[in-house]
């Protein structure tokens, strides 16, 4: 390649700035909020985890679920104790949000908390956690899936044996 025909292209650095998205997160408006923890999820800066961990105390569902995605979709570590205490939200929609996001870090902290879930009174938050649960291969789970063999939902039947194939897989 020619040096003379190469062009550099200096992106500024504000480029990478989230901190317009991080005021957002605090937005009187829903839906600034939600686009902003979509925006930070999708960024890939892991500046951005210590404030949307903060953000999971917003008093709207929406908000908390788009939160808990951003952080799956960030994959950081540290935020699974978050995710973990994600689990006991009032809403169902944000309890498979942060089933879900658990199982895109893969942290094995959480397989306890997520073996608590396979009693939860929503079937798909059941689903979600025997997913997770056959997804991480950790053999404490396999007492908890075996009891969902009597659980009133084939749909929860079938995750639950699914998930002890995977874990078998593993063994």
């Amino acid at each position: 390649m020619n040096p003379a025909m190469s062009v550099n292209i200096d992106f500024p650095s504000c480029m990478n700035d989230i901190s317009p998205q991080v005021s957002e997160l605090r937005s009187s408006v829903i839906k600034k909020r939600r686009t902003a923890a979509v925006y930070l999820g999708k960024s890939a800066d892991l500046s951005a985890v210590p404030y949307l961990i903060d953000a999971l105390s917003d008093t709207h569902p929406g908000v908390r679920s788009d939160v808990v995605q951003a952080l799956g979709r960030l994959g950081d570590s540290s935020a699974v104790s978050a995710l973990i205490a994600a689990l006991d939200d009032p809403d169902p929609v944000v309890r498979a949000a942060a089933i879900a996001a658990i199982g895109k870090i893969k942290d094995r902290d959480a397989v306890n908390p997520l073996i608590g879930c396979l009693h939860d009174k929503e079937i798909i938050i059941r689903i979600g956690a025997a997913e997770v649960l056959g997804k991480l291969g950790d053999k404490r789970a396999i007492r908890p899936l075996l009891l969902l063999g009597n659980d009133p939902y084939s749909e929860v039947r079938e995750a639950a044996e699914a998930a002890l194939m995977r874990i078998q897989k593993r063994t």
